[in-house]
């Protein structure tokens, strides 16, 4: 027995377009996310960050044991080698403008920290304006490069030539390690030559004016003397010539006895 099929309406002709259009839309979009977000997540970035940091660090722990052994093996080689040993010389004088040895001195510490929250914002500020950005740990970092610095410290981290600042979220990236505000950033130095240098950097200027009237966290205060560790990350390069050496200044020398410590 057939069933008899009536002429379709123009309104249920309508609706399967519709319903046609729908699929056709949530196919394409399957096939582009493949399987994914289309639009990234700040906290599943943070939570990434997290878990990298967690394997960094055994990473890390096997660097610094393979480091140790290679320094171990260099100081066995270079007392019947020459040439091994005037190598080792030569790497113990760059190791203080490279980083790879602690440094003692007068130091000068920044804090940047998020303003405080708000209810309401004034016209014209949006919640963005009120957080510590990756731009402005940068410029405090150039700034007291350009003042001078002979060695710096982020956070609880030795700065080096090689180190780089990225935000993730509203957190700050280093070498591994993930930290939130408030940012401690610490150089050792001529302290005055240091304060000048923040003063006249122009892309602090505007983070002053916005702490003064929104809240945003600054200060810069001395640090007395101060030992910082040398830098035991992973050292990455591919093209890199060293420098001709340098005296370093009165106000900084290398401190090979210090033991390393966290600030």
């Amino acid at each position: 027995m057939r069933l008899a099929v009536g002429r379709l309406r123009p309104a249920t002709l309508g609706v399967f377009a519709v319903l046609v259009a729908a699929g056709l839309l949530f196919a394409v979009s399957a096939v582009t996310a493949r399987g994914t977000q289309l639009r990234s997540d700040r906290s599943d970035a943070v939570a990434l960050a997290r878990t990298e940091q967690a394997r960094y660090a055994d990473r890390l722990a096997q660097l610094k044991a393979l480091r140790q052994e290679v320094e171990e093996r260099t100081k066995a080689a270079a007392g019947g080698d020459a040439t091994v040993e005037a190598l080792r010389r030569r790497g113990e004088v760059l190791a203080p403008g490279a980083g790879l040895e602690a440094m003692r001195g007068p130091a000068v510490q920044v804090v940047l920290d998020d303003a405080p929250r708000r209810s309401t914002l004034p016209v014209g500020v949006s919640a963005d304006d009120l957080v510590v950005h990756q731009q402005d740990v940068q410029a405090v970092v150039n700034a007291l490069w350009l003042g001078g610095a002979e060695a710096m410290m982020l956070m609880d981290q030795r700065v080096i030539s090689t180190s780089a600042v990225r935000c993730v979220g509203n957190t700050l990236l280093l070498q591994g390690q993930v930290y939130s505000p408030p940012y401690r950033i610490t150089a050792i130095g001529d302290p005055v030559k240091l304060r000048n240098a923040l003063d006249d950097a122009a892309a602090l200027q505007i983070y002053r004016e916005f702490s003064k009237v929104l809240g945003l966290g600054w200060s810069v205060n001395e640090q007395g003397e101060q030992t910082f560790p040398a830098f035991t990350g992973s050292l990455d390069l591919r093209y890199a010539r060293p420098l001709a050496t340098r005296q370093p200044s009165p106000s900084a020398t290398p401190s090979s006895s210090a033991s390393p410590s966290t600030r």
